[in-house]
């Protein structure tokens, strides 16, 4: 049995006392608290009882001697040494450290699925005035109706007090990422028995949500333009996606347009929001599981589960290191786990239900939010019979010349048919770039065509 702590079932009974007043969302009164026992974010400053989750005092405020923006991010842990191992043969003795899908994959790859668990270091931070936009959000922001948007934010996280779990969501959703730049998304999908091919995915984003003394209303209500070509290989290259993703989806759901390079035509795709196949993903991976999870929430009743110790992917800058070729990577059934670290930390555990009469592929879906910046670090997804189906983990870093906490290769593995599906794989391509600020007009469907190719 998984245990709750008390900060847990306190957040539970605040949400059960607050979920009918007009004011939630909102905490005006709690705002110095941001300063005191939590954090600029709204997580727990103290570490836990046992002293193997340390206090947060600041996260990585500075880059490493020698690193210049632009160059892959060295580890600044390089003298850590595992730990222990958790693998087949003791997994178990681990249970309430783990998530229902990791356990299950300890189950399906005993001889060569393992997890070193390393000494654990809260290095989230960000910028300085996205904690102060975050304190200012706690005094005025709201979930629009349903919870499918969120009014009177800026900048910041939404809800440095969460109660709900769209509040949650939408921390992870809103979370700091720069106000634009490229990056290179590549996608492995190996065979069962560990043949594959890469697609190489190029990516551009604009986040004017993040642009400093800019508001919903200067924004038009768009949070994020996203731009994304496949490049290679040649049968796929040129086939091109245009989501310009909504803060408030009731006013104005998420549109999308798709550009096919055979077709030479731009055309409106609905259903990026949901459950049809991500791009070039052999169906291992939807739309909606982007960045973990990016996407309308109307489909599912969503309940905040709790908060729990649990050991998850963090600090991964092995995973990150410039130069691992894809044949490293990639093993049958999972990602090369000699690349891979783990550490304790505290995450929120949040559960979405299907709704009766809605469709998706997935029945339910349990996701794992890292306390300090939102960035969900793993899911258990099922299917319609509610059977485990995959398991998603983020293996994430801070971005420190940025900063920010985000992930640098998300995979999702197929548990039922021993597939996985890999991707954000940059360790032969250019790094992330942020804070490059480009123009709406970029992403228009008009420049679609323009930018449309063969």
């Amino acid at each position: 049995m998984r245990t709750i702590t008390k900060f847990t079932l306190s957040a539970c009974i605040g949400l059960a006392i607050g979920a009918g007043q007009a004011w939630a969302g909102a905490k005006p009164d709690q705002i110095d608290r941001l300063s005191q026992d939590l954090t600029p974010m709204g997580s727990e400053r103290a570490g836990n009882a046992d002293g193997t989750i340390p206090e947060w005092t600041g996260g990585i405020t500075e880059p490493p001697a020698g690193y210049s923006v632009g160059d892959h991010h060295p580890d600044p842990f390089t003298d850590d040494q595992p730990l222990f191992r958790i693998d087949g043969s003791n997994y178990q003795q681990y249970e309430d450290k783990l998530s229902v899908g990791q356990m299950a994959t300890f189950a399906r790859y005993p001889d060569t699925y393992y997890m070193d668990v390393y000494q654990s270091r809260r290095t989230t931070s960000f910028p300085e005035h996205i904690y102060e936009m975050t304190a200012e959000n706690g005094k005025t922001a709201r979930l629009a109706e349903n919870g499918e948007g969120v009014v009177g934010a800026a900048e910041g996280f939404p809800f440095p007090f969460p109660e709900d779990a769209h509040e949650l969501m939408w921390n992870h959703k809103l979370k700091y990422k720069g106000i634009g730049g490229m990056r290179y998304n590549t996608q492995i999908a190996p065979t069962a028995d560990g043949k594959f091919s890469v697609t190489v995915i190029r990516e551009e984003l604009l986040g004017l949500y993040y642009k400093r003394g800019v508001t919903i209303e200067d924004i038009n209500n768009v949070l994020l333009y996203f731009f994304q070509e496949v490049e290679s290989p040649a049968r796929l290259a040129g086939n091109i996606l245009l989501v310009h993703e909504t803060l408030n989806q009731i006013e104005l759901p998420r549109q999308a347009w798709v550009y096919n390079p055979g077709q030479r035509r731009v055309r409106r795709a609905p259903n990026v929001a949901y459950d049809n196949p991500g791009t070039a993903s052999d169906g291992l991976r939807t739309n909606d599981m982007t960045d973990m999870f990016n996407g309308a929430m109307d489909r599912f009743d969503w309940k905040v589960v709790g908060k729990q110790e649990m050991y998850v992917p963090y600090n991964s800058y092995g995973a990150h290191a410039k130069g691992i070729t894809y044949d490293e990577f990639v093993r049958p059934g999972h990602l090369n786990p000699e690349l891979m670290r783990y550490e304790l930390h505290r995450v929120w555990v949040v559960d979405a239900t299907l709704k009766e009469g809605m469709r998706h592929i997935n029945a339910r879906r349990t996701f794992y939010l890292d306390e300090d910046s939102y960035q969900i670090l793993l899911i258990d997804h099922y299917d319609g019979r509610q059977q485990l189906w995959r398991a998603s983990e983020a293996h994430s870093i801070n971005y420190y010349d940025v900063p920010t906490f985000w992930s640098t290769i998300e995979v999702h593995y197929d548990l039922q048919s021993g597939r996985y599906v890999g991707q954000g794989f940059d360790n032969t391509t250019s790094v992330n770039t942020f804070n490059v600020e480009m123009q709406p007009a970029q992403f228009t469907p008009q420049a679609l065509r323009t930018r449309g190719r063969r």
